[in-house]
């Protein structure tokens, strides 16, 4: 009988070695499927950085800020939207080459779509014993094929870092009760406003200090542009903010929230501004609502990606690289369908996966061509597909498992 052991330890070397095998061509083929996935992105060719850097160049020059306008086939015409602490922030990259810039900022794009990764895939690596070198490489290439990812390099945006900082406020610095928590989403807010929704969630959330701090931070940070930029402050935040026309028509697909929803029902006129409120009473009522619950259930993670579905249904305008709110819920899904046992729940987390994760990689203006015009949406197939993603995240909002048991669920650490 002394011959088992050494011929079951070579059936086992051989399974190692062929499994090692099977993941090496995966993650190959995931690999070589990205440039194609990146081919209807390269028109964009950093549309938005440039118009940063113009912009910049324009107001270098001694002109207001926010008069840098310059015609768009799509929008009509495109102008300078962020606040003016982002223009403090912006303004250097300008003395460099654009060549330069554009390299940093993708660079800073891709690094930070490695962290961000690893942060969230992390956790389930460990609670589920998962080959960790392959896992993280997987994820982070699905992360790369994700639409929101590709219309972020490709037209050069801050989003990234805007993930970033609020990733790690959310995830580590509040959930400790660290001296910084706050702060994270404090900059994201005054550099984008959008991150504001994370503000709100930290006070249903009852995180008294961390949103003190966070507001503060955000407050802070645009005094200081406004010392910098007086006049260019005052006309951003008591007009410019307010002017919705400047960011985009609201019709176009691209715009991935409720307000883009009704419009794209009622083009070429405005929907009605009392439907629309109502809709985002309801939605960032109950969104908030599950996002407090999964925060006292010790869910940050849920917590987090919650509000920002949230955030992207009720902005007005939310581009479809603002919406980074689904790679998490993924995340979530995974976790949830490899926890669940046999049966209907892991079915349900499985197909949800499985159905974001194809959504979101193809789009929803990736390989679509939607034209200019301002026309209605005229059948049941094309409202689903122009506004899938809204449909998604409300989807979403319901969907997304909420699991107690790493914190006393009715109690919060002050």
């Amino acid at each position: 009988m002394p011959p088992e052991p050494v011929a079951t330890a070579a059936v086992t070397e051989d399974d190692n070695g062929g499994r090692t095998v099977r993941r090496i061509i995966g993650v190959l083929a995931l690999a070589a499927v990205l440039p194609a996935l990146y081919l209807p992105g390269l028109v964009h060719d950093f549309f938005d950085l440039k118009i940063y850097m113009r912009a910049m160049d324009w107001w270098a020059a001694g002109n207001p800020l926010y008069d840098y306008v310059q015609p768009d086939r799509v929008q009509g015409a495109l102008y300078f939207t962020y606040p003016p602490f982002s223009a403090l922030l912006l303004r250097p990259f300008a003395l460099l080459p654009l060549g330069a810039t554009v390299a940093i900022f993708t660079s800073l794009t891709l690094l930070a779509v490695v962290v961000t990764t690893r942060w969230l895939v992390d956790p389930v690596i460990a609670r589920h014993h998962l080959p960790r070198v392959f896992t993280l490489t997987v994820a982070v290439l699905l992360v790369l094929a994700v639409e929101s990812t590709r219309e972020t390099i490709t037209f050069g945006q801050i989003n990234m870092l805007l993930v970033v900082l609020i990733l790690a406020d959310l995830l580590f610095a509040v959930p400790r009760n660290g001296r910084w928590a706050g702060i994270g989403v404090g900059l994201a807010t005054a550099l984008k406003l959008f991150p504001g929704i994370f503000i709100v969630y930290l006070l249903v959330c009852r995180r008294w200090r961390a949103a003190a701090v966070a507001s503060a931070t955000a407050a802070g940070a645009t005094l200081l542009a406004a010392a910098f930029a007086p006049g260019d402050s005052w006309r951003f935040w008591t007009h410019e903010l307010w002017a919705t026309d400047r960011v985009g028509r609201p019709d176009y697909t691209g715009n991935q929230s409720l307000f883009g929803l009704l419009s794209r029902l009622t083009a070429p006129q405005e929907p009605e501004r009392v439907v629309w409120l109502a809709l985002v009473a309801v939605v960032a009522g109950y969104g908030l609502w599950r996002a407090a619950r999964a925060a006292r259930a010790g869910e940050a993670l849920t917590g987090l990606t919650l509000t920002g579905l949230v955030g992207a249904l009720v902005s007005p305008i939310t581009w479809t690289h603002h919406i980074y709110w689904f790679i998490p819920a993924v995340v979530l899904l995974v976790d949830a369908a490899i926890t669940a046992g046999p049966g209907g729940d892991r079915r349900r987390m499985v197909t949800l996966a499985v159905g974001t994760t194809a959504i979101i990689v193809y789009g929803v203006v990736s390989f679509q061509d939607w034209g200019t015009a301002q026309v209605p949406t005229d059948s049941v197939g094309e409202f689903l597909i122009r506004n899938a993603y809204v449909l998604l995240s409300l989807l979403l909002l319901v969907a997304l498992p909420i699991r107690a048991g790493r914190a006393q669920p009715d109690t919060l650490p002050e």
